[in-house]
């Protein structure tokens, strides 16, 4: 007996260094949320803020090495938020716990100045390594941070996505610029690999093949990310994405999952990584109880908004399918019915607008302001122009280049009728272009409604860039509302774009 016990001690006298050497750090990440922040959003699909808060604060009362990391594209895209460019998100974050916030590129839909004003007011870091000022090259948000747990240092960078220049309104950006993403990972892998036992990069970027700047291409293009929490595409990552020695995990959209990746060192270095979605189950089992602090300042929030957005200002006899799929992926129903609406209030020849701009569906019966709103979100004004053919056909090989695959640039349209051949190559694709039921003549000047947005090269809208438009009619919420009072949903429905 006394020999077995005298075993014992040797062996655990022996195993003591190793243990000593041995930590774990955990990391619970976000993206994509877009002001999802109730349990109840999302049609309920999302777990929500508080009850996210509370796992990861009951976590990390487990283990001191926890974060939450989050990916952008946080504080636009419900409008409980977006009512209040965003402050309304600021006090619920705080008070999450979270760690490290990047930009995604609908946080600066607000404009980068009311993005650096967000970030201010957040008690944790925000971080885009590649968002410089054109003219002095400082960046308007921290380039890192560096994190001391234990024996361990691990430093986080942030990197924000070029296309955000042409996704939200160009004229935003005349003094900002996004610096190539796989060169500035580069710059600061050389700051932080040298002194961190650990490096994460957490980015906006997504694995969408139709992108520049993908978390793949900088996984592979630079050596030494040990892990990158992605945002952008609304990927779900179930295990995570490996390449090279590189983790990458995201989480889809929508707060649907609660993102956890494990490390595990010994020595200090990395001996495993692990990467897992939590649902709302997952979630609730670590800790059962959400935030309380949280729930009650969205209670604070939703008793300021409610008499504004619960005013009842239209009502629709039909139940329209606003679904993102369905308005970036072909011809839509609401699509068709808010250009008719731009195209009734300015009285020109043509209307368009992109599948990217349209948020939600439209309901049947009464109608708030809310309910509206969150069909149109941004509240961009529609604009009037003088357009030619030519141009006319250009816009439209645009619209169509990557079909059938989904483009938040892609058009609906009203006054007009084309076919496309998705077996031709992109900018081929466009034929038999009618407009007010005249074939298209590329000399003859035509007039286009659409959104400030587009008029200013959004989504890629080159084209009609340099075009002088002429505003004064309205917001885009506003004059749908007015359409379907005056007009209610007839004649909408779909053949003005035929697919061969």
């Amino acid at each position: 007996m006394a020999k077995n016990f005298l075993m014992l001690m040797i062996a655990i006298i022996f195993l003591l260094p190793n243990l000593a050497n041995a930590e774990e750090i955990i990391i619970f990440h976000t993206n994509d949320m877009h002001g999802r922040i109730s349990s109840t959003d999302d049609k309920g699909k999302s777990i929500g803020l508080a009850e996210m808060s509370a796992a990861f604060k009951f976590s990390k009362s487990q283990n001191k090495n926890t974060f939450w990391f989050d990916a952008g594209d946080t504080f636009n895209g419900t409008i409980r938020i977006n009512i209040s460019n965003g402050e309304n998100l600021v006090p619920l974050l705080n008070q999450s716990g979270m760690d490290i916030f990047v930009p995604g590129n609908h946080d600066f839909n607000y404009s980068p100045e009311q993005l650096v004003n967000l970030s201010k007011k957040l008690k944790f870091s925000t971080l885009a390594a590649n968002v410089v000022k054109k003219d002095s090259g400082e960046t308007i948000l921290n380039q890192y941070k560096i994190f001391k747990r234990g024996n361990l240092k691990i430093g986080v960078f942030g990197l924000a996505t070029p296309e955000t220049a042409y996704k939200v309104v160009p004229s935003f950006f005349k003094n900002i610029v996004f610096l190539n993403p796989v060169d500035t990972a580069k710059e600061m892998l050389k700051i932080l690999r040298p002194q961190c036992d650990i490096v994460i990069a957490v980015m906006h970027m997504g694995i969408d093949p139709a992108s520049e700047f993908t978390s793949k291409r900088i996984a592979a293009e630079t050596e030494g990310i040990d892990l990158i929490i992605d945002g952008h595409s609304h990927t779900e990552l179930p295990q995570g994405l490996t390449v090279g020695e590189t983790l990458i995990a995201q989480t889809g959209c929508y707060e649907h999952y609660f993102g956890r990746v494990t490390i595990n060192f010994e020595d200090g270095k990395i001996i495993s990584k692990k990467a897992e979605l939590l649902d709302a189950a997952a979630v609730k089992k670590i800790s059962p109880n959400p935030n309380k602090k949280i729930l009650n300042s969205i209670k604070k929030i939703d008793a300021k908004n409610e008499k504004f957005l619960g005013e009842v200002i239209a009502h629709s006899d039909r139940k329209l399918d606003g679904e993102r799929l369905t308005v970036r992926c072909g011809e839509s129903e609401i699509g068709n019915l808010c250009v008719d609406a731009f195209r009734w209030k300015t009285g020109a020849d043509i209307a368009v607008i992109n599948g990217g701009s349209i948020r939600s569906g439209l309901p049947t019966g009464d109608l708030t302001r809310g309910q509206i709103l969150e069909i149109f979100p941004f509240s961009n004004q529609i604009k009037i122009a003088e357009i030619n053919g030519k141009t006319v056909r250009q816009m439209l090989e645009h619209s169509v280049r990557v079909y059938p695959n989904e483009l938040g640039g892609f058009l609906s349209v009203s006054g007009i009728s084309f076919t496309v051949d998705a077996k031709k190559p992109a900018g081929q694709r466009v034929q038999d272009i009618f407009i007010g039921g005249q074939l298209l003549d590329e000399n003859k000047i035509y007039t286009i409604a659409t959104s400030n947005f587009l008029f200013e090269g959004g989504d890629a809208y080159s084209m009609l860039k340099n075009i002088t438009a002429k505003g004064g009619y309205g917001s885009d919420n506003s004059i749908l509302a007015e359409y379907i009072n005056k007009f209610g949903t007839a004649g909408i429905e779909l053949g003005r774009i035929k697919f061969l």
